[in-house]
């Protein structure tokens, strides 16, 4: 993985395959390449490090209208030129290949008794030499591509370009996402939508074991097994503004302050303060099914899982109704009991994210209802589940997720807030709810308003080693997601703790060089919170507390303070993240790191 971009048309196709992958760079990525068909000739260039250094060594001015391109976040082998996408074999067939070959060596060692050399450490070679391999006994090159494909075992989106068929590009998918744009006399391939804009609207999307032809302005598909398959393109929204940082440093910085209005473009038409509920129009969920669960589960990775463990909170308060959360990668292999009458919801910003999208296919297997919390409309995940919620929190284009998290958190709570109402929660509880999350994007500009301090303070500590977050009830999950956000993109070793298991071992962490991050709002656990902070203090540690607006007590506690306003205990989850993120966006600035391309992390994880 992580990144394709592919074109065959009349225009010159450097210039465009060089510019879709400068808009896949948000994924992350540690090396760039591509292959362009021109005069009967293969043409590839491959550089380790940033696309630009790509771009300095192909020429732009080639007469080539046909190739395809590649950033790749390194799984099998070093970040290296020599690993790099796309990978050759004869000198006549070039492919780029997101995924994982999980029986490579077995293949290669085929390939290797075949006379074939490889020059790469990667798993993704496999594929040139077996689909250069299927050639060699006659037929074309989607002949070749699905005889190859029928041995291979484990996930690709896969594009291949052959030199003595010049006037066709093939695509091939299973698990990584994959589509065909159509412009005219003009077709693209593209792992993410966003290599599209300003190109085209119009897209077919693979499905799992697909493969496709494509030619200029049109495209044929087939199965494994060569069997037409048949699919309308659809139109999809691209926003030109996905690429611009709108003036700010960092797209990560950017996405933190856009959250007011990412907040309100997710709850717009979906409050009723009359009837102190959520409308939710794609959750495809009867009352009597709304009703009838028992149990909620719900699964994500990473910051999405994270906000699965505030939803927890929520929910069972709201519901009255047990919620398991789930890391998706353990999920689907740790053999769950799962009972009769539960309801899955399935988290994910990219909506392409692997496990994910495995736990959702088992959890159908076995006949359970699925929803998805997904920001990518036409993703797999948004496809394949029985319903959902979009959550228009806009692009985003850090590696690091900030207004999607907060968005899922949101989301979470319009669907407890649903669930609720259709159960025993009363008129006057809803409507308390609704006028909470009503007011959210006004109280999220108060915050983001501190900004300036938060900065300030950031400096302070840019220099620690190893941070700990500490929080109670649901600000403990925040506590996790706020440690996950600093070592995502400062590279300091964080952790979190409840508060209350302080004593329990992690006390013997504490010393004057340990950076201390407590969360102590003015709630119901305020004392018992505080309690936990002088205990926190008495060890010396460089201690920061997050807490109320006006709140004395703390102030001559900690060495600094960051505040948030006094909030609804239903939205207090989501206020207090917001000056962690920012917490982390200015020590990793300070810090001098990749803000918003993290080293070895990528943003759509679409490999196990």
């Amino acid at each position: 993985m992580c990144g394709i971009i592919g074109y065959i048309g009349h225009q010159p196709a450097t210039p465009i395959l060089i510019n879709g992958l400068r808009r896949l760079e948000y994924r992350g990525y540690d090396s760039a390449g591509v292959a362009l068909l021109e005069r009967g000739k293969l043409a590839v260039t491959k550089r380790a490090g940033k696309v630009e250094q790509l771009a300095c060594a192909v020429d732009e001015a080639a007469a080539a209208t046909a190739g395809i391109a590649h950033t790749r976040w390194a799984t099998h082998g070093r970040p290296t030129r020599r690993n790099a996408h796309p990978h050759t074999s004869g000198g006549r067939v070039a492919v780029v290949h997101n995924g994982i070959v999980e029986n490579y060596a077995e293949l290669k060692a085929k390939l290797q008794a075949a006379g074939y050399r490889f020059t790469s450490q990667t798993d993704s070679e496999v594929l040139a030499h077996l689909i250069d391999h299927k050639l060699a006994s006659g037929g074309d090159v989607l002949a070749a591509t699905t005889a190859a494909l029928t041995e291979v075992v484990g996930t690709f989106g896969l594009a291949v370009v052959c030199r003595e068929q010049p006037d066709q590009l093939i695509a091939a998918r299973r698990g990584s996402p994959l589509l065909i744009g159509l412009r005219a006399d003009e077709t693209y391939l593209a792992s993410d939508a966003t290599a599209l804009v300003g190109h085209t609207d119009q897209v077919v999307y693979l499905e799992d074991d697909e493969v496709a032809v494509c030619t200029r302005g049109r495209y044929r598909l087939v199965d494994l097994q060569n069997r037409e398959r048949a699919r309308q393109s659809r139109t999809i929204e691209l926003p030109l503004g996905t690429a611009d940082k709108g003036g700010y440093d960092h797209f990560l910085l950017k996405e933190i302050m856009e959250q007011p209005q990412s907040v309100t473009d997710g709850l717009r038409g979906r409050l009723s303060s009359a009837e102190g509920i959520s409308h939710l129009g794609g959750l495809n969920l009867t009352e009597p099914q709304l009703r009838g669960f028992g149990r909620l589960l719900v699964i994500g990775c990473g910051s999405a899982y994270y906000s699965g463990l505030v939803g927890k909170y929520l929910l069972e308060r709201l519901t009255g109704l047990p919620v398991d959360v789930e890391f998706a990668s353990e999920f689907r292999y740790r053999q769950p009991v799962l009972a009769p009458g539960t309801l899955c919801v399935l988290v994910s910003q990219s909506g392409e994210t692997a496990d994910t999208l495995a736990a959702m296919r088992e959890l159908k297997r076995r006949g359970l209802p699925t929803l998805g919390l997904v920001n990518v409309v036409g993703s797999s995940l948004a496809r394949e589940v029985d319903g959902g919620i979009y959550l228009h929190a806009g692009p985003e284009i850090s590696v690091a997720s900030t207004k999607a998290f907060t968005a899922q958190v949101v989301a979470q709570l319009l669907l407890g807030l649903k669930i609720a109402r259709h159960r025993d929660l009363s008129l006057a509880e809803g409507q308390e709810i609704v006028a909470a999350l009503g007011g959210l994007p006004g109280v999220i500009a108060r915050v983001l308003e501190s900004a300036p301090r938060i900065k300030a303070i950031a400096a302070k500590y840019a220099g620690c080693r190893q941070a700990m977050y500490l929080g109670r009830d649901s600000l403990y999950p925040v506590a996790l997601e706020g440690a996950h956000k600093l070592k995502e993109i400062s590279y300091v070793q964080a952790e979190a703790y409840p508060a209350g298991e302080m004593k329990h071992g992690a006390n013997a962490l504490i010393d004057e060089e340990l950076l201390v991050v407590f969360l102590t709002p003015r709630n119901a656990l305020y004392a018992k919170a505080r309690s936990n902070l002088e205990e926190v203090r008495a060890r010396g540690s460089q201690l920061i507390a997050l807490g109320t607006q006006g709140d004395q007590d703390i102030a001559k506690l900690a060495r600094d303070v960051i505040t948030i306003p006094p909030v609804s205990p239903w939205i207090e989850p989501i206020v207090a993240n917001l000056p962690l993120q920012l917490l982390a966006y200015y020590m990793a600035v300070e810090r001098g790191t990749d803000v918003d391309q993290p080293r070895n992390l990528a943003k759509s994880v679409t490999v196990e």
